[in-house]
C-alpha cells in the first residue's frame, strides 16, 4: 500500500509548490544540474535555448528550460550536506508523490543529477584548474546516519579501512564516515576520459573539518597528512569538498543517478588558491550540458 505524506512531512506551499525551492512539479525535468552558488544558475541557462521559468527563494534558485534538445533545470543548493538534504529529498518529492493526494505516485521517476562545483586538490596530480569527478564519495558529515538502509549502499569496507587509518575507531568525539558509490553510468558518461576520477571527502565545514588552521588550534593537526596518504585498491582521495556525500548517498537511497564533478581551486599540497576561478568554470558547465 502507498504511504500517506502528511502536511506536517511533505511541506507544499499556497500556491503548490514545494516549501523550500518553491518549485512545483511540472516546472521540473529529469535533468538536473546542481550548484552551489545562486549566482552560477544564471551562467549555466545563459546557454539555454529557452528558458520555462525562473524561480528564486533564499539560496535556492531554479531555472528550467532546453539546451540542444534536452530539457534541464538548474538549482542552487548553498553551502552544505544539510542544503543538499533540503535539495534532494524535495527534488524528489517533486517527481514522486502526487501533490493532490499526498500519496507516492504508482510509477517511480528517476531523475539525473549532476553537481557542478569547486574543490581543493589533495595530490600532485590534482592542480589547480583540474576537475575531478566523484567516483565515490566519502561523507564526513554524517547526514546518511539517520536514513534506514544507509548499510545497504555504502562501501563498508572503505569505512572501515578509513577508520583505522585515520585513527577513529572508538574515538567518540570522532566522525562516523560514510563511503557511496557515484552512479557509475553516469561517472562513465560525465568524465570520461578528460575528467580525473576519484574519492572525494565531503566535510561538514570548510576551515576545521578540511584541516584549516587559523585562531582554533585543529584536534589533529596531521589529519590532512594520513587522508592524502590513504589508498584504497588503486585508489587515492583527491579532493576536497562540501556536498557531494549527501548527494550521492541520497539518490541511491531514493533510486536517482548522481554524480559530483569539481573544478579545483585550491591544491591543499602546493598551498595554493586561485580566487579568480569564476571565468574558468564555464569550461566545466559546457561540458556537463553536453554529456548529461
Amino acid at each position: 500500500m502507498k504511504e500517506y505524506f502528511a502536511p506536517s512531512e511533505l511541506i507544499i506551499n499556497d500556491d503548490g509548490s514545494i516549501f523550500h525551492l518553491h518549485v512545483k512539479p511540472e516546472q521540473l525535468a529529469s535533468k538536473v544540474i546542481l550548484v552551489g552558488d545562486p549566482g552560477r544558475v544564471a551562467l549555466v541557462a545563459s546557454y539555454f535555448d529557452n528558458k520555462e521559468c525562473e524561480i528564486e527563494s533564499r539560496e535556492f534558485k531554479t531555472v528550467t528550460g532546453t539546451y540542444k534538445g534536452k530539457r534541464i533545470s538548474v538549482i542552487s543548493t548553498g553551502i552544505g550536506c544539510d542544503n543538499i538534504d533540503i535539495v534532494m529529498n524535495e527534488l524528489d518529492a517533486l517527481a514522486n508523490i502526487d501533490f493532490e493526494t499526498r500519496y507516492e505516485k504508482e510509477e517511480l521517476k528517476s531523475l539525473e543529477i549532476v553537481r557542478i562545483g569547486t574543490c581543493g586538490g589533495l595530490q600532485p596530480y590534482t592542480p589547480i584548474g583540474s576537475f575531478i569527478c566523484s567516483e565515490i564519495s566519502v561523507g564526513f558529515d554524517g547526514l546518511l546516519n539517520f536514513y534506514g538502509g544507509r548499510n545497504a549502499v555504502c562501501d563498508l569496507q572503505l569505512e572501515k579501512a578509513l577508520l583505522n587509518h585515520l585513527g577513529w575507531s572508538g574515538n567518540i568525539c570522532a566522525p562516523a564516515p560514510y563511503a557511496i558509490h557515484a552512479d557509475e553510468e553516469m561517472v562513465e558518461r560525465i568524465a570520461q576520459n578528460d575528467i580525473i576520477k576519484g574519492i572525494t571527502v565531503a566535510c561538514g565545514g570548510f576551515f576545521g573539518p578540511q584541516g584549516r588552521k587559523l585562531r582554533i588550534p585543529l584536534a589533529d593537526p596531521h589529519q590532512n597528512e594520513k587522508i592524502e596518504n590513504f589508498e584504497y585498491g588503486e585508489r587515492k582521495i583527491t579532493n576536497f569538498e562540501m556536498e557531494s556525500s549527501a548527494l550521492a548517498g541520497l539518490a541511491k537511497l531514493l533510486g536517482h543517478k548522481a554524480t559530483t564533478v569539481c573544478m579545483v581551486i585550491a591544491n591543499r599540497v602546493a598551498k595554493e588558491a586561485n580566487t579568480g576561478y569564476k571565468n574558468q568554470i564555464t569550461d566545466l558547465i559546457k561540458l556537463v550540458l553536453e554529456r548529461i
